[in-house]
């Protein structure tokens, strides 16, 4: 999600922390957008926009979709708006606010079709990012940001009493941790695929967990434990909460005693009749994620000049006092310099709890796509085999590093075994020509749970081991078509239920064997054999300069799986990740199901 510059991640009405050179670099974007939108700024500052009761005859109409949490104070606005008679060159700006879950939004305009709102306001730059990062999805363009909440961790009284609220400040890997202790706390969350929440306080962390030592395997053991007590959505999570006061339903081991939650989410639990027990707030010490709200044109070339001025113009009507106001009574922030005692209280805060600390810095889109992947093989468990190109080419330098393509390719894999738990299942080929007898591929490994042993040791050393030994053949070429058709064949007739089960293929070149079976073959094969009851979704993974992306998507296309272009072996292991979840996410939910 890295090629999309993010908006002010830190709210509104407060400066970014970040470099000089970003915060130039949004301002320039979004005044860019203002004069597109036919200098409408200049316009408001200027007193142009008119107010008169005649506009109402016939008013600009938006569409705006907002997430969930945000939707009814944008429909307050929206409605205090028609009642201020709003205007955009002498015409009423008339918004009609719909709730739509942010990342069933994304999906939709992922697929590129015409759009059916003019502006979108998710929670998250998050799933701005999702959707920037396909080509062939619908054009989307943030234009500044609405207002802002943090993450943290929210706990029922007595809890968050017996950890010392809140005077003792944890991290997120000490709060996390809370949870694999002997009688535990009882801690949920919202699915991280499904939710930014989720997903930022999962990012956040897994980057605690690579500072220490042993921090990726208590991460994995993190995961395991949350993905057991997670919900679809942030609104559901806080239904698997105590539903009485007394807090004597705190002993029903299917309820939850601590939420990974917003702080918006906890003031409006906290200020609702179903919040009667209420709910005390936990602000990480190591950092805070924000959901930012991005205020979003969506396919702006579409637009007619009134909308886009209109569109405009409801942004700037959000920024003035009254509506931030309106916002706050929300439970939002718009200021990170003015952070709203009673907003805190409210929402379960209180001091020492480091709830005025500067946002974290936002996660990139390697981070947030690493954190997903390994969720998706942390908490379904996966049969993976992997199959590496061993021709001769494999052996040609990367840059300037002193490294071969085998090199990077094998540091790679390594690390992206170390994201698996001893429940998922790893097995390794090799292929080059004729590597065993008329063979173009060989077994090195067989695909087997990584905790089993094997001889001294277990699968998980097995494998290092022969990853580590992975070396290209002498004068060998590229036995790609045959090699494929083998795995995938094995593949599917050992498919492992209830786990998400790929064939993963790296090649570094075109397939170089005049006795192999041709592409069209391959590919009527790879179909025959697919079934939808079973999926195992090939990822085809071409590395450098000499292999082929579009075979490699052709090919994959045909099992329900993906093709990718990496030029930098290193990329490997990010690129895994992000295939598994976008296998996982194609599957919706059946993955593993008979």
């Amino acid at each position: 999600m890295g090629r999309h510059s993010l908006p002010d991640q830190y709210g509104a009405g407060r400066s970014d922390p970040r470099p000089r050179a970003r915060r130039r670099t949004v301002a320039v974007a979004t005044a860019l957008v203002l004069a597109i939108a036919g200098g409408t700024a200049v316009a408001v500052q200027s007193g142009l926009l008119s107010f008169g009761s005649s506009c109402q005859e016939d008013p600009v109409r938006l569409k705006l979709a907002a997430a969930p949490d945000m939707a009814p104070a944008l429909r307050e606005a929206a409605k205090r708006a028609r009642e201020d008679e709003v205007t955009s060159d002498g015409r009423c700006v008339a918004v009609s606010v719909t709730a739509r879950d942010a990342y069933k939004v994304a999906d939709e305009l992922a697929t590129g079709g015409k759009a059916d709102i003019q502006v979108w306001v998710p929670d998250s730059d998050v799933w701005v990012q999702r959707v920037t990062a396909d080509g062939g999805a619908t054009q989307v363009t943030p234009v500044g940001t609405v207002a802002s909440t943090p993450v943290g961790v929210a706990m029922v009284p007595a809890v968050a009493k017996s950890l010392g609220w809140p005077k003792r400040t944890y991290s997120w890997i000490e709060l996390a941790g809370a949870s694999l202790q002997e009688d535990g706390v009882r801690l949920g969350a919202a699915d991280p695929a499904r939710s930014a929440t989720g997903l930022l306080a999962l990012t956040q962390l897994g980057t605690a967990a690579a500072k220490i030592k042993g921090g990726d395997t208590q991460a994995a053991a993190l995961m395991k434990t949350l993905s057991q007590r997670t919900s679809d959505s942030d609104t559901q999570v806080l239904d698997t909460l105590p539903r009485d006061s007394s807090g004597t339903e705190q002993g029903n081991p299917k309820r939850n005693q601590a939420l990974i939650l917003t702080e918006q989410a906890a003031f409006a639990y906290n200020s609702s009749a179903a919040g009667a027990g209420s709910l005390d707030m936990f602000y990480p010490k190591d950092g805070l994620p924000r959901l930012d709200y991005p205020y979003t044109l969506v396919d702006q070339t579409r637009l007619s000049t009134d909308e886009s001025r209109a569109a405009i113009r409801f942004t700037t009507y959000l920024r003035q006092q009254e509506q931030r106001r309106v916002l706050e009574n929300y439970g939002f922030r718009t200021s990170d310099d003015d952070v709203s005692e009673a907003l805190v209280t409210k929402a379960g805060g209180s001091r020492p709890q480091p709830y005025t600390q500067p946002a974290a810095r936002p996660a990139d889109e390697i981070a947030l796509q690493e954190a997903l992947g390994t969720w998706t093989i942390t908490v379904q468990s996966a049969r993976i085999s992997t199959v590496v190109d061993a021709s001769s080419s494999m052996s040609e330098p990367v840059g300037n590093t002193g490294q071969t393509r085998m090199d990077v390719t094998k540091a790679s894999l390594l690390q992206a075994l170390a994201t698996f738990t001893p429940e998922d299942e790893i097995g390794l080929w090799d292929f080059s020509t004729k590597l065993d007898g008329d063979k173009d591929y060989r077994v090195l490994t067989p695909t087997k749970r990584l905790g089993d042993r094997a001889g001294d040791g277990t699968q998980r050393d097995r494998l290092s081991a022969a990853f580590s030994a992975l070396a290209p053949v002498p004068n060998g070429a590229t036995g790609l078509y045959d090699t494929t058709l083998a795995a995938y064949r094995a593949a599917t007739s050992s498919y492992g239920r209830g786990k998400f089960n790929a064939l993963v293929i790296l090649t570094d070149g075109v397939n170089q064997d005049p006795g192999s079976i041709s592409r069209a073959d391959l590919i009527d094969q790879l179909k025959q054999l697919t079934n939808p009851e079973r999926p195992v979704p090939l990822i085809m993974i071409a590395v450098g300069p000499d292999a082929d992306l579009e075979e490699a998507e052709l090919i994959a296309k045909a099992t329900g799986g993906s093709g990718h272009e990496v030029s930098d072996p290193a990329q490997i292991h990010s690129v895994i990740l992000q295939a598994i979840v976008a296998a996982g996410a194609q599957e919706g939910g059946k993955t593993g199901e008979e």
